[in-house]
């Protein structure tokens, strides 16, 4: 079953159920059925036919769902663009992928119109009501598991936009996976955290989609409003609830999460996308009897470990384990040497399996492994702990430093909330930089900080400078905005001097 069947499969099974939910606007799965119809009329209309590309540019909406389900069942291929993207970047995209039609609403309708001159734009609301007219069977296009079903852009190393393209295959390998770790059924009401651009909504709608279970969209404005976010966890009675970590820290620290009683709905707290510090998570246990669960893996992979914590996971003073293989994926770490890491040693996380992308649009297909650019080390029991990124190893002063290992190390102590460690300067003059988010009343001094580092590092790896912070800036995926945080570090300096 591809993933445009499951609405349809659920459509027949739980016709009544909410599908999706936003706003206080609801779709069962029969208007999701039937609209997801009516909107692939037109787009067939506009000359979508399979294998074409469907850019959506809008806020996260029941209509941006429907159209995502309408381009599938044509065998097209949707590339979701995040509504606070500028025009600039949509247009890039849209070029990039040769998109047939652009989506739009209001005011970006009228930019993307003007813009880009002979590429069919349509309104998105057409979406948002039904017509009343019959649904054309012609419109489920036959779809093979292998065809790409959506396309991710992410921000590529060059600054140029690289578009990760899922196959239906790929998507379905996680989703069932995932649905089987979950015990996943129909009374459930999956949170969607994460902007449609993000792999993390790929687990919300479709888990959701294929057990007949409810997904209820967190809108963009309040993705990172803590109060906010708690009250929609608690009104919305979500029973599965997944996002980066600094989304949860911000509910602990400024929404008072754990300051009232878990909703007794809430079976499942999952986390993916950054290391999640650990004080916060022996937070969430103590507060909640839901399982908690680690999940890891780049967009061009979905998730390839998964960890679900335990006890004695609290002791530690490192993140928990991203643990092992999910998805039916195979994982190894290879050393410098070229050698399978064994356990004890250092390697970076290599992936091969079905959930490994068909490739980056435009630029052939994916070779059968996947190097995650990732370090990791291999745990006795064959699970991985995550080091920190090979691009964020740097060199300073002659010295390979893993700037995740100082961050773990930073974040365990006790007046720490979370930190960021980024390199500032060049050659000689390279220094490392910790930005500290302090917990609430305290003020961690410079110079305790790097007595509590050099207690457990090597002298080359204490920070040269510290800043306090209320928050760690975030890009628009929840990640930390490591170049600002640099911008912020010269800007400081400068001041001073």
């Amino acid at each position: 079953m591809n993933l445009h069947e499951l609405v349809i499969d659920s459509a027949r099974r739980h016709p009544g159920r909410t599908a999706v939910a936003a706003a206080g606007r609801e779709l069962t799965y029969r208007e999701l059925d039937r609209r997801a119809d009516e909107f692939a009329r037109l787009l067939a209309a506009a000359g979508v036919g399979r294998g074409d590309r469907v850019v959506l540019w809008s806020d996260k909406s029941p209509e941006v769902v429907v159209a995502m389900q309408a381009a599938l069942r044509l065998g097209a291929v949707y590339v979701p663009q995040d509504a606070t993207a500028p025009v600039g970047r949509v247009v890039t995209v849209a070029h990039d992928c040769d998109a047939r039609v652009v989506c739009a609403t209001g005011d970006r309708l009228t930019e993307v119109t003007a813009t880009l001159g002979a590429t069919v734009v349509l309104d998105l609301e057409q979406a948002a009501a039904p017509t009343g007219a019959a649904a054309a069977p012609a419109a489920n296009a036959e779809v093979k598991p292998d065809d790409p079903a959506f396309i991710l852009y992410t921000s590529g190393s060059t600054g140029t936009p690289k578009g990760v393209s899922i196959s239906h295959r790929n998507a379905r390998a996680f989703v069932d996976w995932s649905v089987a770790l979950l015990g996943a059924g129909p009374e459930d009401r999956f949170a969607n955290h994460a902007p449609l651009v993000f792999d993390l909504s790929v687990l919300d709608l479709y888990a959701a989609f294929s057990v007949g279970a409810s997904v209820r969209l967190v809108p963009s404005a309040l993705a990172y409003a803590p109060g906010e976010l708690v009250e929609f966890l608690h009104q919305e009675q979500i029973t599965v609830w997944y996002s980066v970590p600094s989304a949860l820290i911000l509910m602990i620290r400024g929404g008072g999460l754990v300051d009232r009683p878990a909703p007794a709905a809430l079976r499942a707290v999952l986390f993916a996308g950054e290391p999640f510090p650990i004080a916060h998570v022996r937070r969430l246990a103590a507060w909640t009897d839901a399982r908690l669960l680690n999940l890891y893996g780049p967009t061009e992979t979905n998730v390839c470990t998964w960890h679900e914590v335990v006890p004695a996971d609290l002791e530690r003073e490192r993140p928990v384990p991203i643990g092992k293989a999910a998805s039916g994926d195979e994982v190894w770490a290879r050393t410098d040497a070229g050698t399978v890491a064994a356990p004890g040693e250092q390697g970076e996380l290599l992936v091969s399996g079905p959930t490994v992308m068909l490739g980056y649009w435009g630029q052939g297909p994916s070779a059968e492994e996947y190097a995650t650019g990732d370090i990791v080390t291999v745990l006795p029991d064959g699970g991985f702990d995550y080091v920190g990124r090979r691009d964020h190893a740097v060199k300073v002063r002659g010295h390979r430093i893993e700037l995740g290992e100082i961050e773990i190390t930073c974040n365990a102590h006790d007046e720490v909330e979370t930190a960021a460690v980024v390199v500032a300067g060049d050659g000689m003059d390279a220094r490392l930089v910790a930005f500290v988010v302090p917990v609430a009343g305290a003020r961690p001094g410079a110079l305790a900080l790097r007595r509590h580092l050099a207690q457990r590092l090597p002298s080359y790896m204490i920070v040269d400078h510290v800043h306090l912070l209320s928050d760690l800036p975030r890009t628009r995926n929840g990640k930390i905005d490591r170049p600002e945080l640099v911008r912020r570090h010269l800007t400081l300096s400068k001041g001073r001097s």
